[in-house]
């Protein structure tokens, strides 16, 4: 289950930006991937979303199994992933359209709740990371204000370049963090070959 947490983040990503790359009028410097769902192909996306959304759950019931992890973390993981599942649902507003729809609305809503819930996971982890005297303790702690900070800003400078590179900072952090929680866990798992001697 933790080994979903590993494979969720690059999974993302590829899909993403080869998305991206063979989308024409695409721009990097100025289009999140969100808006990836807009158009014929938009389900694409929602599918990357959806696929990824389930593995982070898949890895949230692992962290929650895995002994002294925090519960609350574990679910505000889960919900994190439950976030990106919805947003595939719930398309964004298209850039310069000026409207708010109740789509655009529902998209901006989970993505920052599930962004929010993976930030405050971060920092609730920290303590776990603590207890077993790891270098994840730092990382942790920084992880959090990076996803929470990029993706606030991001979200408020969504318009330029700089608002959409702080969106990927978020993104990317986001999926690291996991990343490395999930391998961190893991090691601390014991082995199921161990564990029935």
């Amino acid at each position: 289950m933790l080994g979903w947490g590993v494979v969720a983040g690059p999974f993302y990503l590829v899909v993403g930006l080869v998305l991206a790359a063979t989308r024409p009028g695409f721009d990097f410097g100025r289009d999140a991937l969100s808006i990836l769902l807009l158009g014929d192909l938009g389900w694409l996306q929602g599918l990357n979303l959806v696929l990824s959304g389930l593995m982070t759950i898949v890895a949230a019931i692992g962290l929650a199994r895995t002994p002294k992890w925090p519960r609350v973390a574990a679910v505000l993981v889960g919900i994190y992933g439950l976030g990106l599942v919805l947003t595939a649902f719930a398309a964004p507003d298209r850039p310069g359209s000026g409207t708010g729809t109740v789509a655009g609305l529902l998209h901006l809503a989970f993505g920052g709740i599930g962004f929010l819930a993976l930030g405050i996971s971060a920092f609730i982890a920290v303590s776990w990371f603590r207890s077993r005297h790891s270098r994840g303790t730092v990382w942790s702690l920084c992880a959090g204000i990076i996803i929470i900070g990029a993706f606030i800003a991001g979200g408020a400078l969504s318009s330029s370049t700089i608002g959409v590179l702080l969106l990927w900072i978020a993104v990317v952090a986001g999926w690291a963090w996991l990343a490395y929680t999930c391998l961190a866990a893991y090691r601390a798992v014991p082995h199921p070959l161990y564990s029935r001697r």
